[in-house]
C-alpha cells in the first residue's frame, strides 16, 4: 500500500514538474544546434547616404543619413559585381526613441 502511494505521488509529481523544463512541441534542442550569429557588424558611414525601403535605386527613400551615423549590417543583397546593398538597423536608444521611427531599411554600398 506504502510502496503504491509513494510511486503514485513520484509519478505525479514528476507529471506536474517535468512539462515545465521542455519546450513548446515536447522537443529539446541543445544550444549547438541553433545558429547565432558570430558578432554583430557596425559600421560608421564616412559620407552622406540616403537608407532605402528596398534594395533598389528607385525604391522610397526613407530618410537622409549624415556622416557619423552608427549602423548595425544584418545582411547584405548581391545585385551585381557593382551593385551591393546592405539592409541596416539604426543605432538607438529603444526607451526613449519614438516607437514609430524609421530605424531599418537599405542603404547602397
Amino acid at each position: 500500500m506504502i510502496n503504491n502511494l509513494l510511486k503514485n505521488f513520484c509519478l505525479i509529481t514528476f507529471a506536474l514538474i517535468a512539462p515545465i523544463t521542455l519546450p513548446a512541441g515536447g522537443i529539446q534542442k541543445s544550444l549547438n544546434q541553433n545558429t547565432f550569429p558570430n558578432k554583430i557588424k557596425e559600421i560608421i558611414l564616412s559620407s552622406n547616404t540616403s537608407l532605402y525601403s528596398s534594395p533598389e535605386i528607385h525604391s522610397k527613400e526613407l530618410l537622409a543619413l549624415d556622416v557619423g551615423t552608427n549602423l548595425f549590417v544584418l545582411r547584405n543583397w548581391k545585385v551585381s559585381e557593382s551593385e551591393i546593398w546592405l539592409r541596416v538597423e539604426l543605432a538607438s536608444n529603444k526607451i526613449f526613441d519614438h516607437p514609430n521611427r524609421i530605424i531599418r531599411g537599405w542603404i547602397k554600398m
